[in-house]
């Protein structure tokens, strides 16, 4: 789950993710044939057929498990035909970085059921090559690389641009950190999300910088078309809300990154323009409750969930209440019940 960075990390910007308490395992079982059998338990997800030597894509749930196996086959890793079985606690298409958790489990599944040398850092590199070349997502690499490298009770403060990365202890905070699934459904493989991107780059190449990270402060953008310069004035105001937010958990100062939270989602609203009525519905509601310091939508937009920094101790309490008061579908995701 990211806290804070968001539509940075394709931008080499910089994000401030950490892992959560919800788990998804891959079990695989070596065949003596070439013969690749999925299944998963989880509803509406219809078992999968395919070789390990002609894999390709289905347009269903089994794409991110054969990405996996894809990458790690390109990448000169010998595999044969596998039974593979998945279970998963986190639900899909709702900013949690489902996919990128299932590739990971894949890719260490398959580590231990043919003895693979593959570090955190191989994976998380590989399970963005299944995401975007075999899946066909153009995300960033910011989910792969928390879900391979990163530690419960940190948050990873991470620059897409170096490479940089640095944990940040969540302790020192003392709040809770909550989360409400709305229950609207994206897709980062098509539509609207695709489009932001292009006009991240379309915006960079106009300015002449390689990505958006490079836009020098207070730099010209009356030039641009208005739609790009809101693109841009998002990305450039959320690394800068980054860095503010890693001194805030230093410092345990709730208030202060609640507000960052705050105005995160209102740049993502007006002009980074992903939010969704019914996830701002949620927002507006929770910034009126006494116990809540801050929220904002979270993941690549267009529905999904929404991050809340709460009181310590009530976070399940608010954000039931929330959820009442917003007159919406949604359901708390974290705290785990």
């Amino acid at each position: 789950m990211n806290l804070i960075g968001e539509h940075t990390d394709h931008n080499g910007g910089l994000v401030l993710p950490t892992v959560i308490p919800l788990r998804t395992t891959v079990e695989v079982t070596v065949r003596g044939d070439a013969l690749v059998r999925l299944t998963s338990e989880s509803p509406g997800c219809a078992p999968v057929e395919a070789t390990v030597t002609e894999l390709r894509r289905t347009g269903t749930w089994a794409d991110h498990v054969l990405g996996a196996i894809w990458a790690a086959s390109a990448d000169g890793r010998a595999l044969a035909g596998l039974d593979g079985s998945v279970r998963s606690a986190i639900p899909a298409g709702a900013g949690l970085a489902s996919s990128a958790a299932l590739i990971v489990a894949t890719l260490r599944a398959l580590r231990e059921a043919f003895a693979l040398t593959l570090g955190e850092g191989e994976i998380a590199s590989l399970a963005h090559r299944a995401e975007t070349e075999f899946v066909g997502a153009r995300v960033g690499r910011m989910d792969q690389l928390v879900c391979s490298l990163g530690r419960e009770g940190e948050a990873l403060f991470m620059d897409m641009r170096s490479g940089a990365m640095e944990p940040v202890p969540l302790a020192a905070l003392g709040a809770d950190i909550t989360v409400i699934d709305s229950g609207i459904r994206h897709d980062h493989a098509t539509g609207a999300y695709r489009e932001r991107r292009e006009e991240c780059a379309a915006a960079a190449r106009a300015l002449g910088v390689p990505t958006l990270r490079d836009v020098p402060p207070g730099a010209d953008l009356t030039r641009l078309p208005a739609v790009l310069a809101r693109r841009v004035r998002h990305v450039t105001s959320e690394d800068l809300r980054v860095e503010a937010a890693v001194i805030a958990l230093r410092a345990g100062d709730a208030a202060a990154l609640g507000e960052l939270l705050d105005a995160s989602h209102a740049s993502l609203r007006d002009d980074f323009e992903v939010s969704v009525p019914a996830i701002d519905r949620i927002v507006e509601t929770a910034l009126r409750d006494p116990d809540c310091y801050g929220a904002r939508i979270t993941g690549g937009g267009f529905g999904g969930c929404v991050l809340l920094l709460v009181r310590r101790g009530r976070g399940r309490a608010v954000a039931a209440r929330i959820i009442e008061r917003a007159a919406v579908g949604g359901s708390v995701v974290l705290p785990a019940s």
